[in-house]
């Protein structure tokens, strides 16, 4: 668990050194997410970090179990009118170890995807442990996407990742690197090539 979490911190504080020196049009860029720029998903993730078990039980219960409303309730108190400020309470939170009532795998997810979400707009490369995006991927492939998951998307797949043991599913093979499926099992585009295989294109819609 604390290893876990000792990742978790670690992606947190490479995020805030990547978003350190973004310009005002930068932050309102559309990210992987739909529907959220990029100032959104780090009020998100501002939200994420200070989440407490009980806090989420009476915000889900206020919103009429709508995750979609929660969320959007969350990005509002969180972002602050300048993205700066919110990235500095980002800075402040980044070492929390609260979370939802979720299994704690969920929080490599959050780090994993919506980092993404917000690099790869900006065009930011950054490498992340292969295990953990694993162990990521491992944890959405079984998980309805009702729940922030990926299992129907991937019914009739054979993920088989190329950076790091990784080979689950039955059906048509997709092959790609960890973080490729990850993102791709998320709902998230992928760059052309990045996904091979015959199952690629009824995953991500290319070949």
């Amino acid at each position: 668990m604390n290893e876990m979490w000792a990742v978790v911190h670690k992606e947190r504080d490479a995020l805030i050194q990547d978003l350190t020196a973004l310009n005002t049009q930068q932050w309102t860029m559309p990210s992987l997410c739909p529907g959220w720029d990029i100032h959104a998903v780090l009020a998100h993730l501002v939200y994420d970090a200070k989440t407490t078990r009980i806090g989420f039980v009476s915000r889900m219960i206020a919103a009429g179990f709508d995750f979609d409303r929660i969320n959007a309730a969350g990005i509002a108190r969180e972002r602050s009118t300048d993205p700066t400020q919110t990235l500095a309470n980002f800075q402040g939170v980044r070492s929390r170890t609260t979370s939802a009532p979720a299994p704690l795998v969920t929080r490599l997810v959050e780090v994993f995807v919506h980092g993404e979400d917000i690099r790869r707009p900006l065009g930011i490369d950054h490498e992340y442990p292969v295990a953990e995006v694993a162990t990521a991927l491992r944890y959405q492939a079984k998980t309805s996407v009702k729940l922030g998951g990926g299992k129907e998307r991937l019914e009739g797949l054979r993920l088989i990742a190329t950076d790091t043991v990784f080979d689950e599913g039955v059906g048509k093979e997709v092959h790609g690197t960890a973080l490729a499926l990850l993102l791709a099992a998320s709902g998230r585009p992928v760059h052309t090539g990045e996904l091979m295989g015959p199952g690629a294109l009824s995953l991500t819609g290319t070949n």
